[in-house]
């Protein structure tokens, strides 16, 4: 079977490619070029291209599905969202076009697009990377995905116009689609946690979202996005999103295969991919600079800036749209920016902190959007994560007369608890200076609310490492995660289910029993 060479191949060099240090992605590009090398050989031909096309187009779907499951609008709508992506867009593509003219000798106007295509960055490969380092609710990581579907929303706007189209007047419809959020919302509480609730998200994300844009002119990835971006409140989004995990990954393999598949490089296809892969720190400075401009802290301006060094599938679509005789060229680009894009995201956090002291002066002498507290003041209690558990531990904790402090990664929402009277401040758990540089002399106890398991065991790590030695306590759902946190040092880890249960039961407790009974039942409940 056909089928057969895929998966063997996309498997033989994805383990090889993690084997020596490399994300198994580099290996399936491998293995679409070696199919595009042998596929005479074993049988590869022009209709299995196609049909790797459809997996291919599945998997971007999915995945930007799930990325829409975990934005919030509040992120995108930011000024280093939106002006830093217009303005790298601006100034890149100004500056690549005279570039292309003089050395490839191409017409202005297949200039201007090549050009434009450059300058888009890979969703794909920007979000995979962040969701496998689970940093895509960090704010260097909301920062990069919001650039990323401003992009995206860009190269829609490039296709339409180079290729003459307009979408159809049906496409105003969507504009109503906030509209249909509560109909979602009851579809998710009603199917269940099995495979109704699998079906639901593909359901959404291929048919209602990709399909039904498509059917208006519209873009179906922007399709896939905008429901999943609806559900993204709802409380079981991380559920969905988790269940739809492996189908998107299988289906993502498709999407790496699919690009080398398109037929192997000549030499000018590899020139041309060359002299544009020595732009992309370029690319890279560019974007350090503009969130610098934008008030960004260097730390995040870095990690930001590099999620997005590299060149975007959005490229080859534009150019199998409007520039079908450079998409060979383009792909190859593609595929070395991701060697490189790959490699500087496996060591950015360590490069950062090698480079901080040359890169730290570099900041505007200003408040940042990121900028983190040096001292909670004379708190006595930190609550670390300001969701719904957060805000319910700080609002009793303030009641009983304790004096608060707490920190989130979401400067959406520490505006909010601020607004609220709440002491809260912006904080990355996961950036070692935040916690080189943190004075909480005063502060008895951590309370860590945070719904990222891994955020709670980095937390804890760090507190311990830095020499805190009061009570740490935190929640989780499962018993393994629990002992996880336990082990990195917390004192008490609840797990959220069974004290739900311990809270009913003590209700239940004190409306039933009688007054002279009610302590030796409670401590038996307990």
């Amino acid at each position: 079977m056909i089928e057969a060479s895929w998966i063997a191949f996309a498997f033989t060099l994805g383990l090889i490619a993690r084997a020596i240090g490399l994300p198994p992605l580099i290996g399936y590009l491998g293995a679409g070029f070696a199919l595009a090398a042998v596929g005479d050989h074993v049988g590869v031909g022009r209709q299995d291209g196609v049909i790797l096309q459809h997996l291919a187009h599945l998997g971007v779907l999915l995945l930007l599905f799930t990325v829409g499951l975990k934005l919030k609008l509040s992120n995108l709508v930011r000024r280093e969202v939106i002006g830093g992506s217009l303005l790298h867009f601006a100034i890149s593509s100004v500056l690549v076009l005279p570039a292309i003219v003089l050395v490839f000798d191409a017409s202005w106007r297949d200039s201007l697009l090549l050009a434009i295509a450059l300058s888009f960055s890979s969703t794909v490969l920007a979000a995979k990377v962040l969701e496998g380092k689970r940093e895509l609710k960090a704010f260097h990581g909301r920062v990069a995905i919001g650039v990323l579907i401003i992009q995206d929303l860009i190269a829609l706007v490039v296709m339409s116009l180079a290729a003459g189209q307009v979408p159809s007047p049906w496409a105003l419809l969507v504009f109503l689609l906030p509209l249909l959020r509560p109909v979602l919302f009851r579809l998710l509480d009603h199917s269940g946690h099995e495979e109704l609730m699998v079906l639901l998200g593909l359901m959404l994300a291929l048919v209602v979202g990709g399909m039904g844009f498509e059917a208006v002119g519209l873009s179906s990835e922007l399709g896939a996005l905008a429901f999943g971006a609806m559900l993204a409140k709802h409380k079981r989004a991380t559920e969905l999103s988790n269940s739809l995990w492996a189908i998107k990954e299988v289906f993502l393999v498709g999407f790496f295969l699919q690009i080398g598949i398109g037929g192997l490089p000549d030499t000018n296809a590899m020139i041309f991919a060359t002299v544009v892969a020595l732009l992309l720190p370029l690319k890279g400075m560019l974007f350090f600079f503009l969130f610098l401009s934008f008030r960004l802290r260097a730390r995040s301006a870095f990690l930001s800036a590099s999620s997005l060094t590299n060149y975007s599938e959005f490229g080859l679509i534009v150019a199998s749209v409007v520039l079908p005789q450079w998409l060979t060229p383009l792909a190859i680009s593609v595929a070395l920016s991701f060697v490189v894009s790959a490699q500087l995201n496996r060591f950015a956090h360590p490069a950062y902190e090698r480079l901080a002291k040359w890169l730290i002066p570099l900041e505007r002498n200003t408040r940042h959007p990121d900028e983190q507290p040096v001292s909670l003041g004379d708190a006595q209690i930190l609550v670390m994560g300001m969701g719904r558990t957060g805000r319910a531990a700080y609002d009793h904790l303030l009641r009983k007369g304790f004096r608060l402090a707490s920190l989130d990664s979401d400067p959406v929402m520490v505006e909010r608890n601020v607004a609220e009277g709440r002491n809260v401040f912006f904080a990355d758990a996961e950036d070692q200076m935040f916690w080189q540089n943190l004075q909480m002399n005063d502060v008895k106890a951590v309370v860590l609310a945070m719904n990222d398991a891994e955020a709670k065991i980095i937390s804890t790590t760090k507190l311990r490492s830095i020499g805190f030695k009061g009570l740490i306590v935190s929640h989780a759902l499962y018993e393994d995660i629990a002992e996880r946190i336990q082990a990195a040092g917390a004192d008490h880890t609840y797990l959220t289910m069974t004290e739900a249960g311990t809270g009913l039961a003590e209700n239940v407790a004190r409306e039933l029993l009688p007054e002279e009974v009610r302590p030796a039942a409670e401590r038996l409940v307990g």
